[in-house]
């Protein structure tokens, strides 16, 4: 079978190189027919975690895709939660353009009813609660997590389970990782252990509809 070539776009600026290709090897590691380059957007060190964030990170995101085409990938996958660019390059771009945030609020949906979603901003992305509509319970944003950064610390990662906990209680019996950075750090791994619930990892929901279109 051939190789699905997909040009991965990080919105955080990566310089270390195991950081820069997580998702690259997460992908990798459960769908052996992807062959993968992955870029990450310059002067973004702390990626997307607001509007503002979001603005000045979407031409660099159409810029990098652009690139991607001219390299004859197959797809693009913007590995962020918010979809940012994903629209303007799917009316740009001759190649499917697929987001890690409706990636995983699709894939939640076909698994379960109650969903709560787990991000690092005050309100969710909005285009996963589009998606969700009136079976997304609750939203939450661990205390002292503003960036994906703040999931590498100790203390952030420690209060992402505690979040994970209150999204249990709230009755979700499904959770929606809504940046990134949580597949990073395998945060869904790490929440099935301790508490009986599904747990739906963007970078992984990305790889499964992305699969979709190799078959």
């Amino acid at each position: 079978m051939r190789k699905l070539k997909i040009g991965l776009i990080r919105v955080v600026t990566l310089l270390d190189g195991s950081l820069l290709k997580a998702h690259e090897d997460l992908l990798l590691s459960r769908f052996k027919n992807f062959e993968i380059e992955t870029q990450s957007i310059e002067n973004q060190p702390e990626g997307i975690h607001d509007e503002e964030t979001k603005n000045i990170a979407v031409p660099k995101i159409i810029k990098l895709a652009q690139e991607f085409e001219k390299k004859r990938v197959d797809v693009i996958l913007v590995s962020c939660a918010d979809d940012p660019a994903v629209e303007e390059c799917r009316s740009l771009l001759h190649i499917p353009v697929v987001g890690a945030g409706s990636a995983c609020a699709s894939v939640s949906l076909s698994i379960g009813n109650k969903i709560g979603i787990l991000g690092i901003t005050d309100k969710p992305p909005r285009v996963m609660t589009n998606i969700l509509k009136d079976k997304l319970v609750y939203s939450i944003k661990p205390e002292r997590v503003n960036s994906t950064l703040d999931l590498f610390k100790e203390e952030g990662k420690k209060n992402a389970l505690k979040a994970a906990i209150i999204l249990k209680e709230k009755g979700c019996d499904t959770i929606a990782l809504a940046c990134t950075g949580t597949s990073t750090i395998y945060l869904r791994e790490d929440i099935e252990k301790m508490i009986k619930v599904n747990v739906v990892d963007p970078v992984i929901a990305a790889g499964l509809i992305i699969s979709y279109l190799h078959l």
